[in-house]
C-alpha cells in the first residue's frame, strides 16, 4: 500500500495520496495538495450541498440498508457486465436519476476541470455519476474508507495520475457527504479533477 499522510485543517480531515513522480513525456506530476486547496474544496462543498444530493442519498441508503455483501456483491457484478451489454438496465437506472443530471450539469459547466464524478450511498453503491463508472461498488477502495468511514468533514485526496488518451494529469478529490445537521456521513463523493487545467488557471491568475 502506498505511503499516506494525513493533516487536519480548518475543521476538515484531510488525506493525501503521495504524488507519484514517473519519467516520460509527462513531466513530474503536480502536486495535488498544492493545487486542491482548502478554498476549491469549500467551492465544492458548495455545490455538494444542493438538497437533491443529500435527498437522493439518504434514500437510496434507506432501501439499501438491509442489502448484505452477497447481495452488494451480486450488484456490481451485475453493473460489470453491462458494461459490455447493449441492455444495461442498472447503469440506466443510475445515469437517469435527477442526481446524475445535476452532476452532469456541474462538470459540463466546468469547462473541463472535472473529468468524471460520483456519489455513493451509505454502502458505498453508486446513487448518482457524470459517466459510467467501471464499478458500481466503491465500498472497499480508499475513496470511501478515507471518507465516509472518518466522518462528515472528511477529504481524502488520491495522488495524482497520468491519462495517456487525454494526455492530462489527475486526481480525485473525495469528500464525505454530511447529514442534514452535520452530525454523521451518509454517503460519499468522488470528484475528479483535471490538474492540469487546474493549474493552467491557477497560472493564469483564474
Amino acid at each position: 500500500m502506498k505511503n499516506r499522510w494525513f493533516a487536519v485543517l480548518a475543521g476538515m480531515t484531510l488525506t493525501y495520496g503521495a504524488a507519484s513522480l514517473p519519467a516520460g513525456a509527462q513531466g513530474r506530476a503536480p502536486d495535488p495538495a498544492t493545487l486542491i486547496t482548502p478554498a476549491f474544496i469549500e467551492e465544492t462543498r458548495a455545490w455538494l450541498s444542493n438538497p437533491i444530493v443529500a435527498m437522493m442519498v439518504s434514500a437510496q441508503s434507506e432501501r439499501h440498508a438491509s442489502l448484505d455483501q452477497a447481495a452488494i456483491d451480486a450488484l456490481d457484478q451485475q453493473w460489470r457486465a453491462e458494461r459490455e451489454m447493449d441492455d444495461q438496465p442498472l447503469i440506466a437506472a443510475t445515469l437517469s436519476t435527477p442526481l446524475s443530471s445535476y452532476l452532469t450539469r456541474i462538470q459540463a459547466g466546468a469547462l473541463g476541470l472535472y473529468t468524471e464524478m460520483f456519489i455513493v450511498d451509505a454502502k458505498g453503491l453508486n446513487v448518482g455519476q457524470s459517466a459510467i463508472t467501471g464499478d458500481y461498488w466503491q465500498g472497499d477502495e480508499a475513496k470511501f474508507q478515507n471518507t465516509f468511514s472518518v466522518g462528515p468533514n472528511a477529504v481524502f485526496i488520491d495522488e495524482a495520475e497520468w491519462d495517456e488518451d487525454w494526455r492530462i494529469w489527475r486526481a480525485q478529490l473525495n469528500l464525505s457527504i454530511p447529514s442534514e445537521d452535520g452530525t454523521e456521513a451518509i454517503g460519499a463523493a468522488t470528484i475528479e479533477v483535471n490538474l492540469t487545467e487546474l493549474q493552467r488557471r491557477r497560472a493564469a491568475g483564474s
